[in-house]
């Protein structure tokens, strides 16, 4: 069953239960219907941008890929199954292979092994050459893209069933399984590794630290709370992955809050009420996040205090935001990139990419802010 983002006016919204072949239309993918989207206006920027190089690796379908990196290099996927390894300074191609089938979600890795979801809940482990090591089959389809840490893989399939396996071998060690709502977006919220935890976003709102060698709970909180008479005005569901910074884990949930929490016990330094279907991103003095209509926000790390607001990109459908030196990049659903300056929201400079929405969330890597589009195009943009 599928209700259509017009009754609520953000993305598709499916029953979890027994959707494992469901295949929507990705919310983000095309042009935003009702409210229209803020036109853009010409910039005298005070920032020097430039695309650094370019790389195709297919289009995503209804499917969200983001780069990752390993070493000095980054591996990048697309929904017909192909796989790209590249040098992150220049872009130049180290090997692309084929999976074998369409891919759902990805890329995972830590420079050892590299983990994708596959078609059917199939999750699939390659080397740093490419080659094959062991693919496993999951319960339902797989939207989150996996995470691989001390020699650990977790992938957690539609059904919100979480499982550990050994990254040589592919041997499943845990599985732990949570209820999923009976109503949630169709998002794929994300996980993080991080010492010997993984960070787990959960449908519902919800945010978890497991022990990655047992998948022992070690906490787990609400972000959203949900609110509202009707099944629909309570839906909450968490946007983006997880950030760590220092000892804080900061997050984000739809029709629910942003905040950042103490990352050893999950007890919160602060929240404020918003709504966002995407990740944050956070640095030493600010958390951003662009909210459902299209306004991005800074607040202050430290005490979650408002620091500014930007609201001239309303209803761009922007991608997760990403902070680098004195800007905060952020991608919307034509592809460009609008950088905003760190310290009041303004306007800084601005590049285009294909033309097709961006979803994944950025890289930084030296000083290049790495951008994956819909269309399957990994474009590098040099900030100067």
């Amino acid at each position: 069953m599928r209700i259509s983002r017009k009754l609520v006016g953000v993305g598709v919204l499916a029953l979890m239960t027994g959707c494992s072949t469901m295949h929507s239309l990705n919310p983000f993918a095309s042009k935003p219907k009702g409210n229209q989207p803020a036109p853009l206006v010409d910039l005298k920027g005070s920032m020097a941008v430039r695309t650094a190089w370019k790389l195709e690796v297919g289009k995503s379908q209804s499917y969200m890929f983001s780069p990752a990196i390993a070493d000095n290099t980054i591996v990048a996927a697309g929904g017909d199954g192909t796989i790209v390894r590249a040098e992150a300074a220049t872009g130049r191609q180290i090997w692309r292979t084929k999976a074998g089938m369409d891919l759902t979600a990805g890329v995972g890795t830590d420079g050892s092994v590299i983990v994708l979801g596959g078609a059917k809940g199939k999750l699939l482990a390659f080397d740093m050459d490419g080659k094959k090591l062991w693919d496993a089959q999951l319960s339902s389809e797989i939207l989150s893209s996996p995470v691989v840490g001390e020699g650990i893989v977790v992938a957690r399939s539609i059904d919100n069933r979480i499982n550990g396996y050994d990254a040589k071998t592919g041997q499943k060690k845990w599985t732990v399984q949570r209820t999923a709502p009976a109503l949630t977006l169709r998002l794929a919220p994300g996980m993080v590794i991080h010492d010997k935890d993984v960070l787990i976003a959960q449908p519902g709102g919800k945010l978890m630290s497991l022990i990655l060698a047992t998948g022992a709970p070690r906490w787990e909180i609400e972000v959203g709370v949900a609110h509202g008479a009707t099944e629909l005005e309570r839906v909450t569901d968490m946007g983006g992955t997880p950030v760590v910074i220092d000892n804080d884990v900061c997050a984000v949930s739809y029709q629910g809050r942003v905040g950042c929490f103490d990352l050893a016990t999950g007890s919160p330094r602060w929240t404020r009420d918003i709504s966002s279907e995407v990740g944050v991103a956070a640095d030493q003095r600010f958390v951003f996040v662009p909210d459902d209509k299209g306004a991005v926000f800074a607040y202050n790390r430290d005490s979650g205090t408002s620091a500014w607001k930007n609201d001239k990109l309303a209803y761009r459908r922007l991608s997760t935001p990403v902070s680098y030196g004195r800007a905060v990049a952020v991608g919307d659903y034509q592809g460009y990139i609008h950088f905003l300056s760190r310290e009041d929201g303004a306007f800084l400079a601005r590049a285009a990419t294909d033309g097709s929405a961006i979803e994944s969330t950025p890289l930084v890597v030296g000083s290049n802010l790495i951008f994956q589009t819909q269309n399957g195009t990994v474009t590098a943009i040099a900030v100067e």
